[in-house]
């Protein structure tokens, strides 16, 4: 056993110098390790503070691409669905029906429900972002972006996609979307981010999901009133009701003919260009 002064610490402890090899590997390492890196554990000072300011760069990136987005409805979802499969259709005429009542369709920037909310938006001449990120094996930007921005790191996509969305849209996906849906539901439920209205779409696939929500109700371990934060629903004019009454007229949310302006030499991009900026 350990003596009262005794401390556990790691094998090859560098608090103090960082090995040249270490540093170098630091500033060399894939895009894709971002996370990988910044989850091992700790590291020398020197090490620590670059990820600090790739951490910032993230976050600057993507503040200065989506500015000037406008008001945004995010579309959460697999990007495994293919394009015969009736959820990304539903998908395509969410988007549609989100760009038509006047907001952005923000997603993952990814294929699958990404891309099928993507399109509908682009279709109806709405407008269209993505915030991808970088993995293993790559994940390409869909072709239907008026905006997108790639991101080294899981947590800043995350909070991109939440910063400037008045609502979020939940289909049919794996771990990810779960993770993004619960992320979105924490932080209303806490009072971090105001009372955004939840869509879950896709209730076929997500039925087990909504009856252990239920289930979380019954036995106390979210509050009964935490089931009103998420709303069902396979109709996508049940669902624009609801967006409607939820996030545009508590919010006062209204259409405007004029965008406002950019600067460019702010690193500031409006809608007009295309193309991922990673």
């Amino acid at each position: 056993m350990l003596g009262v002064n005794q401390v556990l610490v790691q094998g090859n402890d560098d608090s103090f110098t960082a090995p040249q090899e270490s540093l170098s590997s630091a500033l060399t390492a894939p895009s894709e390790r971002a996370d990988e890196i910044f989850l091992e554990g700790p590291r020398s000072r020197i090490e620590e503070f670059i990820t600090l300011l790739k951490v910032m760069r993230d976050f600057l990136r993507g503040f200065r691409t989506l500015h000037f987005v406008g008001p945004c409805v995010t579309v959460f979802g697999s990007a495994r669905i293919q394009r015969d499969d009736p959820h990304y259709e539903l998908g395509r005429k969410m988007g549609a029906a989100i760009a038509q009542l006047g907001f952005t369709v923000m997603t993952g920037g990814g294929p699958g429900i990404m891309e099928a909310a993507n399109r509908g938006a682009k279709e109806v001449g709405g407008r269209s972002v993505g915030c991808n990120i970088e993995l293993p094996g790559e994940q390409e930007a869909n072709p239907y972006l008026d905006r997108c921005v790639r991101m080294h790191y899981f947590f800043v996509r995350k909070a991109l996609l939440v910063k400037y969305s008045y609502a979020f849209v939940v289909m049919p996906g794996g771990a990810g979307t779960l993770d993004e849906l619960f992320e979105a539901v924490t932080l209303i439920q806490t009072g971090k981010i105001k009372n955004f209205p939840i869509v879950i779409m896709g209730t076929d696939y997500l039925k087990e999901l909504i009856g252990f929500i239920d289930k979380m109700a019954q036995h106390g371990t979210i509050s009964a009133s935490d089931l009103s934060l998420i709303y069902a629903t396979d109709s996508v004019e049940e669902a624009i009701v609801h967006i409607e009454s939820r996030a545009i007229e508590p919010f006062g949310l209204k259409r405007v003919a004029r965008v406002r302006k950019h600067f460019p030499w702010l690193g500031e991009r409006g809608l007009s260009s295309h193309g991922c900026r990673g």
